[in-house]
C-alpha cells in the first residue's frame, strides 16, 4: 500500500505527457507554437548543462526561499501574539481580511519604487504573498489547541508565554508546516510572475522573457516553465516528507480519529 500513491502519481504524469504528445503530433495544435512534449522535455534536460540558465534558476530559488523564510518567521510570531491577546486578534481581523486578498502582482510598481534592487523587491512580494497562508493556518491551529492541556499547565503556575511555547506551538506545528507548504507554491508563482512582469531579465521569469525575444523560442520557454514546475514539485515533496517524519504522531492521531 505504501507505493500506491507514488505509482498512481507516476501513471498520471505519464498519461498527461502522452496526451500532450498526442495532441501535438496529430496536428490538433500547431507545432510552431506548441512543440511536442518530448521536445520540450529533452530541451529541459539539456538545460542542466547550461551554466547561465542554472545561475538564473539559483537566483529565483534564493529570492523564493528568503521570502518564504521571512514570511514563516513573521507569520508564526504574529500568530502567537494575536493568539495570546484575543482583543488584539479581534482588532487585527479586519486589517488581515483587507490585506489578504490584495494580489502581490498589483504591488509590483510599489515594490520596485520602494526597494533599490530587483532581488529585494521580489523578496518583499514573496514575503507578502506567503505570509497569509501561514498566518491563517497558525491562527486556526492555535485556536483549536486542546484547552485541557493549557488549563493543566496553568494550574501548575505557568504563564501565557510558557503555555504558548510548551503546548500551543507544538500542537499547532503540523498545521503551520502545512501553511508553509501552501505558501511555498504561492511564493514560487509570485517570484516568477514578478520576474516576468517587472522585466528585470533575472531568474526563471527573465529567462522566459529572453526566450521570446527575436521571434520566440517556444521550446525554450516551455522548458523553462517545466523547470519552475519541477521546483514546485520538489518543494512540496520536501515539506511533505518533513511533515511525515517530524509529526508522525499527528498523522497517527488523524488516522485513529478517521
Amino acid at each position: 500500500m505504501r507505493f500506491t500513491r507514488p505509482a498512481l502519481g507516476a501513471v498520471g504524469a505519464v498519461g498527461a505527457f502522452g496526451l500532450a504528445e498526442l495532441v501535438t503530433r496529430t496536428g490538433l495544435v500547431d507545432n510552431e507554437y506548441v512543440p511536442p512534449a518530448s521536445t520540450v522535455l529533452w530541451r529541459a534536460v539539456r538545460m542542466c548543462g547550461d551554466t547561465e540558465f542554472l545561475t538564473q534558476v539559483g537566483g529565483t530559488v534564493r529570492v523564493w526561499l528568503t521570502g518564504l523564510a521571512l514570511a514563516t518567521a513573521a507569520a508564526v510570531a504574529l500568530g502567537l501574539v494575536l493568539s495570546a491577546a484575543p482583543w488584539l486578534n479581534r482588532a487585527a481581523r479586519l486589517v488581515v481580511e483587507l490585506l489578504r486578498p490584495i494580489p502581490s502582482i498589483a504591488l509590483i510598481p510599489l515594490a520596485v519604487l520602494t526597494f533599490s534592487t530587483a532581488a529585494k523587491s521580489e523578496t518583499s512580494l514573496v514575503f507578502y504573498a506567503a505570509t497569509w497562508p501561514i498566518l491563517i493556518n497558525t491562527l486556526y491551529a492555535l485556536r483549536d489547541v486542546d484547552p485541557v492541556a493549557k488549563d493543566t499547565l496553568r494550574a501548575f503556575g505557568f504563564g501565557t508565554v510558557p503555555i504558548l511555547l510548551r503546548v500551543s506551538l507544538p500542537s499547532a506545528a503540523p498545521f503551520v508546516l502545512t501553511g508553509v507548504r501552501i505558501a511555498a507554491s504561492v511564493g514560487l508563482v509570485v517570484v516568477v510572475s514578478t520576474e516576468l512582469v517587472a522585466g528585470t531579465g533575472e531568474g526563471i521569469g527573465g529567462f522566459l522573457m529572453q526566450s521570446q525575444s527575436g521571434g520566440g523560442q517556444p521550446d525554450y520557454m516551455l522548458a523553462g516553465a517545466v523547470w519552475a514546475g519541477v521546483l514546485g514539485l520538489l518543494a512540496t515533496g520536501v515539506f511533505a516528507a518533513v511533515e511525515r517524519r517530524a509529526f508522525r504522531w499527528h498523522g497517527a492521531g488523524t488516522e485513529a480519529e478517521a
